[in-house]
């Protein structure tokens, strides 16, 4: 119980609720040629009242196989160094897993993993609420079969009744202030995850955006982005 409780922290996150943040787990990567080891944490909301030792006692009973978890990848003196890349990304089951082309999720997550290493520091940020923009993998699902009847993301999430994006990035950035209370780099293309950095008052001036993974079947997918979601930068000509 000491071991696992040392490696427990308790943020606030709201009246009601605590996150609990676990780690540093050593995790040792290799993609291809591609090698590095990371410090590897994950959280979860814990109700407010419990300690560190009641958080891991109750586990067994916490049902959380039925439900998903956010976690982040950490390279480097990510406490102390004064320039450090973040990456805020949103879990993608098809991309990032299966390395589906419908989008260029899984090139985003494995690209900024390889920039944070040459770099020398930095996190990646993998938020297990954000499927879909936010609507599940269930729903995500029934989006794709509208999409290939010619709806773009944007009006397939509509036409299911969502909002385009309904994603908060707020728990990650506490998380992130608990880890880090220097500025940060931002690696997007999204202006409301810079918007959601801007607010906390951890990003540093400029962000790096980063644009690749085109294909024919994703191309589509990314001329949406720019142009209904708003997402700065353009992509190499949008075809191929």
């Amino acid at each position: 119980m000491a071991i696992l409780e040392n490696k427990i922290q308790l943020i606030r996150k709201d009246e009601w609720q605590n996150i609990a943040l676990v780690g540093p787990v050593k995790l040792p990567i290799k993609q291809g040629e591609f090698e590095a080891t990371f410090k590897w944490y994950s959280w979860t909301a814990v109700n407010k009242n419990q300690t560190k030792g009641q958080v891991v006692e109750s586990v067994q009973s916490m049902n959380l196989a039925f439900g998903q978890q956010s976690s982040v990848l950490v390279y480097g003196d990510f406490g102390n160094d004064d320039d450090a890349l973040i990456r805020m990304h949103s879990i993608c089951h098809t991309g990032d897993i299966f390395g589906s082309q419908r989008c260029d999720c899984g090139y985003q997550l494995h690209e900024s993993m390889k920039m944070i290493v040459e770099h020398g520091c930095g996190a990646i940020f993998y938020l297990a609420d954000h499927e879909g923009r936010g609507i599940g993998l269930f729903s995500k699902s029934l989006a794709y079969l509208l999409q290939e009847e010619a709806y773009d993301t944007v009006e397939a999430n509509h036409a299911l009744g969502f909002e385009d994006d309904t994603r908060s990035y707020d728990d990650a950035i506490r998380v992130l202030q608990a880890l880090r209370i220097k500025p940060v780099t931002l690696i997007t293309n999204n202006p409301k995850k810079l918007a959601a950095l801007q607010a906390s008052g951890l990003l540093a001036d400029g962000h790096i955006p980063l644009w690749g993974g085109l294909t024919e079947t994703n191309a589509h997918y990314l001329q949406t982005k720019v142009q209904k979601s708003g997402h700065i930068g353009e992509v190499q000509k949008l075809t191929v």
